[in-house]
Parts: structure tokens; C-alpha cells; sequence
């Protein structure tokens, strides 16, 4: 497990992009920074575009049970679902300890793991895969295609990832979002985005029936390959999902924090 400073690098990348990402989606969306606790939030069908997160190292107990229950406020005055994110080795041992109370009080409940990751990647070779074709994202079919294999992956309707994505700028021009393509169909997408001195990779999924043929591994190389050369970074972020997250190392990420999603109760 790496260190304190990873796991607050992994919380400060999900402010700092999703504050870019959420707002790229509804230029007045919430984006405040409360004592304790930051909201991101787009209200928007997509529900990863509603986000909450603590944001203080080494939260005792009390502390936890107040932001939580800040944080539980703020998703309740919201008309779209969102997920509160958490970054366990920000708390204190005595509040990880009493982490599911504290969640049960709060009126959350469990709903996905995750990994935060991060790694150096000076060198990576130029990226292929035998089966697949990389395009990058610059027009709305692009962008369709990209939000529905989310939706699929995700567990969503298609209209909730279309809401997402559609119409957006920063995914054509500003994202170094790809698609994988196999036989000219999309079968697999990722992206990366600067945000504070780092590429951050963001939405990869790959459509279910095409799992476990090294397909997102394949395109997230190459969003992090063209990412770095057009900006000279080589230090990358990411939050994975369980499903994701046996991948990531081979590419060169370390796990730091655990990150648990909470949505509100019922």
C-alpha cells in the first residue's frame, strides 16, 4: 500500500478533474468546497457526474459522523442520484474502524468498491492491439458510442450515459478520449485529461461480451500514450473499479487508497 501523500493525491485529482468535467457538463453546476467536504455535482442523469467527497486527512470519529452527515444533506437537496466517494486511508484508524456506523447514521449505503492508482510512466511503446482499431473522440457519433459502452458497462440506461456525454466540447477537443474499434464497431473506450500536472484517466469500459481480451488495457494505453505526448506529462491518476482494477498494474499504476461508493438509503 502506498503512502499518506498518494492517497491525498488520489482525493485532490478527483476534485480537481471532476470540478473540470462536471462543469464542462452544466456550467452552473455545484462545485462548492464545504469544510470537510467537496461537492461536484451536475445533477445530471449520468450518475458519476454527481459527486461528493471528504476532502480532510486524519478525520477522528466525530469529525467523520459531521461530514458525513454534510455530505448525506447535500445529495438529499439534489434531484438526480449521485454517489458519496471515500478514500479510506484519509481516515483516521479509530474512524476507519467505526466507518460502517458512521455510513448506517448518515443515512448511506454501500454501493461499489474502487482503488485509487497512480504510477511514472516516462517511457510507454506506442500502443496496439491485433484485433482493434484506435480513433480519437471528435464527433457526437464518437461520443454516442463512448457513453453508451459505459452505460453498458456501468450498469446504466443508455439514456442516463447519453445525458452524460452528449453535446459536450472538452470530450472532442480537450479529453484524449479514444475508442477502441473491432471490425469497425466501438467495443471499448478510455480517456485522459490534464489536471493538475498529471494525465487523469477517466470513463474506460469496454462492452461486456468483449471482456477479458486485453481491450481496455489496450485503449487506456493509448489515451495515456497520446496524452503524454501532446503534454509531456508522465505522472498518471485513476480511480478503478473492482472489475478494473487487476489491469491497471500492468501498465504501471499502485494502488494507494481503497475507495468505497455510497448512495443515499432506499
Amino acid at each position: 500500500m502506498a503512502g499518506r501523500a498518494e492517497s491525498v493525491e488520489s482525493m485532490e485529482q478527483l476534485t480537481a478533474g471532476w470540478r473540470a468535467l462536471v462543469l464542462d457538463r452544466d456550467p452552473g453546476a455545484d462545485v462548492r468546497d464545504l469544510p470537510g467536504v467537496a461537492v461536484r455535482w451536475a445533477d445530471s442523469r449520468f450518475a458519476f457526474w454527481n459527486c461528493v467527497t471528504l476532502t480532510e486527512v486524519d478525520a477522528d470519529p466525530g469529525l467523520l459522523d459531521e461530514r458525513l452527515a454534510r455530505a448525506a444533506g447535500v445529495m438529499r437537496a439534489k434531484r438526480r442520484p449521485g454517489f458519496l466517494w471515500l478514500f479510506e486511508d484519509l481516515l483516521s484508524e479509530q474512524a476507519r474502524a467505526g466507518l460502517r456506523g458512521a455510513v448506517e447514521r448518515a443515512g448511506l449505503e454501500f454501493a461499489f468498491p474502487g482503488t485509487g492508482m497512480a504510477g511514472d510512466l516516462p517511457s510507454l511503446p506506442a500502443p496496439s492491439h491485433p484485433e482493434l482499431e484506435f480513433v480519437r473522440v471528435g464527433t457526437e457519433e464518437h461520443l454516442r458510442a463512448y457513453a453508451d459502452l459505459n452505460s453498458r458497462a456501468y450498469g446504466f440506461p443508455l439514456e442516463d450515459g447519453r445525458d452524460g456525454l452528449l453535446g459536450s466540447a472538452l470530450w472532442k477537443d480537450g479529453v484524449y478520449a479514444y475508442l477502441g474499434l473491432r471490425d469497425g464497431v466501438p467495443v471499448t473506450c478510455a480517456g485522459a485529461v490534464e489536471t493538475d500536472g498529471r494525465l487523469f484517466v477517466v470513463l474506460v469500459a469496454t462492452a461486456p461480451e468483449w471482456e477479458r481480451r486485453g481491450y481496455g488495457e489496450a485503449v487506456t494505453r493509448k489515451a495515456l500514450y497520446e496524452g503524454a505526448r501532446a503534454t509531456g506529462l508522465v505522472r498518471a491518476t485513476l480511480h478503478a473499479t473492482a472489475a478494473g482494477a487487476p489491469m491497471y498494474p500492468r501498465i504501471g499504476f499502485a494502488p494507494n487508497s481503497p475507495l468505497h461508493f455510497y448512495a443515499l438509503k432506499g
